[in-house]
């Protein structure tokens, strides 16, 4: 089978069931694993790399109104590849190609592919985005198996969370900084599952800008910084709007020294395996006595240090 896939967590999904071998073409934000180097790049970003991340909130605002799309399609590419499966998504316009793009596409080929559209909102949707793509590719023993493994882990996590404090410790993540918004879909599902209570973001709805005030009010005892499509090294980037805040300081996690910055684009804002990773390490940020950080994932998450400097 010749696979296309139009985003990252489906090509992680793709070769966690050993299909490496039969991707054909990527997208442009694929860089996971290291199988996929060199795979032919079938999407390109509308979107100039050396944006602010206030100016690129503004573009993304103004094509969502305008129904635009931030990515386009290689059709030229996509035709000569001939992929026999493409997976995409619909869940955010921002993550992807748009469904019109698709569409265009699809009226454009002499052939006419498989579509597949993953948009899972929580743990158990991604879990069935897995077997998913082991029905489309032939492989639904493959994905059981993969399945299985990644709950067994998930479920390492609960049971190591129960019991441990009298209260679940409040946390928040933080899905950009300028404008500030809260993660939602998984992400407060993961903090759930780990042992904590997310107090502004809800699982299975989209994230949220939110002012500073509600921030300040919700005062978490534990915050996560993880911003979508954003290494460590580029959020540190955007860190000083967010410590020159008034009252960041005065912030339960600052003054406990309980912030952490993580490696969002590859961990929180990918609804494929890598979120089992991500549950481990926010279970470590909110119990790190019962739950120490994999060092699989290590690179993935830095702690700030007491004066609030990374």
């Amino acid at each position: 089978m010749r696979i296309v896939s139009l985003l990252p967590s489906a090509t992680e999904i793709v070769c966690e069931l050993g299909l490496a071998d039969q991707l054909v073409g990527v997208s442009h934000e694929c860089d996971y694993p290291d199988s996929i180097r060199g795979i032919p790049i079938v999407t390109r970003s509308k979107l100039p790399s050396d944006l602010s991340s206030f100016q690129i909130d503004q573009i993304v605002r103004q094509d969502f109104q305008a129904q635009a799309s931030l990515f386009s399609l290689r059709l030229d590419l996509l035709s000569e590849l001939a992929p026999d499966l493409i997976v995409t998504q619909s869940l955010c316009e921002v993550c992807a190609v748009a469904d019109f793009e698709i569409e265009r596409a699809l009226e454009e080929l002499v052939y006419k592919p498989k579509i597949l559209n993953l948009s899972p909102r929580n743990l158990r949707e991604m879990f069935d985005s897995i077997q998913a793509v082991g029905l489309a590719t032939g492989t639904p023993q493959r994905a059981t198996e993969a399945i299985d493994q990644l709950q067994r882990r998930v479920q390492r996590v609960v049971d190591s969370c129960q019991g441990i404090e009298p209260m679940r410790p409040d946390a928040v993540i933080l899905e950009w900084l300028d404008p500030l918004f809260s993660a939602g879909h998984w992400n407060p599902e993961l903090i759930d599952l780990a042992g904590g209570r997310e107090c502004i973001g809800h699982s299975g709805s989209k994230s949220e800008s939110i002012s500073w005030e509600r921030l300040v009010d919700a005062n978490p005892d534990v915050l996560l910084i993880a911003c979508c499509g954003y290494t460590i090294p580029r959020t540190l980037q955007d860190l000083p709007s967010l410590q020159g805040r008034p009252g960041f300081q005065e912030l339960r996690a600052v003054r406990n020294h309980r912030v952490f910055i993580a490696d969002g684009n590859a961990y929180f804002n990918r609804p494929g395996p890598r979120l089992v990773d991500t549950l481990e390490m926010i279970a470590h940020c909110l119990h790190p006595k019962h739950n120490p950080l994999p060092s699989a994932v290590e690179s993935g998450l830095l702690r700030m240090d007491p004066i609030g400097q990374s």
